[in-house]
């Protein structure tokens, strides 16, 4: 918008000055050359007394030196009775114009190498008609006109200067609140809640600030009810959680019990941590920093013996590959046990019981992948699957579980896709970059995908 205000000035500027300053120089070079012919009239006009007195050559040439300022005027006196045709000075007109200015008994110019001669007709005694020539160079023609088309060329430009520093004034007092208005949404779509426009600028642009900071006041105040409704439903389910863990107590000894009284433990926690990320004033939106994160192999480890008591009740056959040495990863070590918990309570919710299920980690240069595969029916849909973990949520899945695996995969600049495993069911694969860089697409996983070659996962 800045240049564009530029731009325009500088063409209408341009258009004005042109518009005057070229019939300006054309009427300053007129006015030079009838300054130049009026002093040559002039000159012409001072020697018509004598020429009217006498015709005497000696006395013309006098008269002749004392009237021209040079060597420009010539005086041509024609043939009487008895007397001889007189030339003073030197003819640079051709004799055809002298003898029709004569005949025709009044004044003419005409174009002679080097300018031009002004040929002015006298009366004399006698009654013959003597021409005086007066020569006017080019030079006093153009007297003054290049320095007056200079002055003017420097006024049209100054002009266009002093144009386009208003236009680039006014095209800032336009173009900054607007680059602050896109500036602050921007960070307000970063998650910096308290971005805020001046309300400054014309009127349009001003009330735009006012609409965004409006905007921006109702978005915080949204967020922050929702957090308080997070905390409040929270914080409700204290109450059953209590008589959980004390009915936990009555359980006695054994696996059972003692899974079950980690699984309270645990739920315990996953309620105290949302109350305490609803009441936190900012959103968590911080990466996670050099050397922060997990051991993937440690969280797969202590995962799959929780899951395990589980499915040697249930007839499963459990594999897992790829743990046994460590794989830092960069994620939260929470974020990772929430990811794998959702997608092994998937393969215990939707597939019978003694279905087969594996965990397995492939460790890369820059990506960690992580697939949970099982061997019961399959997902029909895998798009809509991933759809519900967008969290549309239907065909009676809410799609949590999946939304925070895409969630965990995405901070790091990875993906998730689902596919078919090996085993015969749904492969999920969690792709997750350990360099954080741009998400990454189909067909690009050469440096995973040659370490995998041979373990058989599609």
């Amino acid at each position: 918008m800045r240049w564009a205000l530029v731009k325009v000035c500088v063409a209408v500027t341009t258009m004005v000055v042109v518009a005057f300053a070229v019939p300006l120089g054309l009427v300053i070079k007129e006015m030079a050359r009838d300054r130049a012919f009026s002093n040559a009239e002039r000159e012409a006009a001072a020697i018509a007394p004598a020429l009217s007195i006498t015709t005497d050559r000696d006395q013309l040439e006098k008269v002749v030196a004392s009237a021209a300022s040079d060597s420009g005027m010539a005086v041509h006196i024609p043939a009487s009775d008895g007397t001889k045709a007189v030339d003073i000075g030197r003819q640079r007109a051709a004799d055809k114009d002298i003898t029709t200015t004569r005949k025709l008994g009044r004044a003419s110019t005409t174009e002679v190498p080097g300018g031009s001669t002004l040929l002015q007709p006298v009366a004399l005694s006698s009654g013959e008609i003597a021409v005086a020539e007066v020569y006017v160079p080019e030079s006093e023609v153009s007297n003054g006109v290049g320095t007056a088309w200079a002055v003017l060329a420097a006024v049209g430009v100054a002009l266009i200067i002093g144009s386009v520093a208003v236009a680039d004034r006014l095209g800032v007092r336009m173009v900054q609140p607007a680059q602050r208005l896109v500036e602050g949404a921007h960070e307000l779509g970063e998650g910096k809640l308290g971005s805020r426009v001046p309300e400054e600028g014309p009127t349009e642009l001003r009330l735009a600030a006012v609409a965004f900071n409006s905007m921006a006041d109702q978005v915080v105040q949204l967020l922050a009810n929702e957090r308080e409704l997070a905390a409040d439903l929270s914080h409700r389910l204290r109450t059953p959680l209590t008589v959980l863990r004390l009915n936990t107590a009555l359980l006695g000894d054994g696996p059972a019990a003692e899974q079950t009284r980690a699984a309270v433990a645990q739920l315990e926690r996953e309620v105290d941590t949302i109350i305490r990320t609803a009441r936190e004033a900012k959103p968590q939106t911080a990466a996670i920093g050099v050397g922060a994160g997990c051991d993937a192999s440690e969280v797969v480890r202590e995962r799959m013996d929780f899951w395990s008591a589980l499915a040697e009740d249930e007839g499963r056959k459990v594999r897992v590959a790829g743990v046994d040495r460590p794989v830092r990863i960069p994620v939260a070590r929470a974020d990772l046990v929430a990811a794998l918990d959702a997608l092994l309570g998937n393969v215990f919710r939707h597939t019978p019981e003694g279905t087969a299920f594996a965990v397995d980690v492939h460790n890369g240069e820059d990506a960690v992948i992580v697939l949970v595969s099982d061997a019961g029916p399959g997902i029909v849909d895998p798009e809509a699957a991933m759809a519900r973990g967008r969290g549309s949520g239907s065909d009676g899945s809410t799609g949590l579980g999946l939304d925070i695996v895409r969630r965990l995969a995405e901070s790091t600049g990875g993906d998730v896709r689902i596919g078919s495993s090996v085993l015969g069911g749904t492969e999920v694969r969690i792709w997750i970059q350990l360099d954080g860089r741009a998400p990454l697409r189909r067909g690009h996983r050469g440096t995973v995908r040659r370490r995998r070659r041979g373990v058989g996962v599609r």
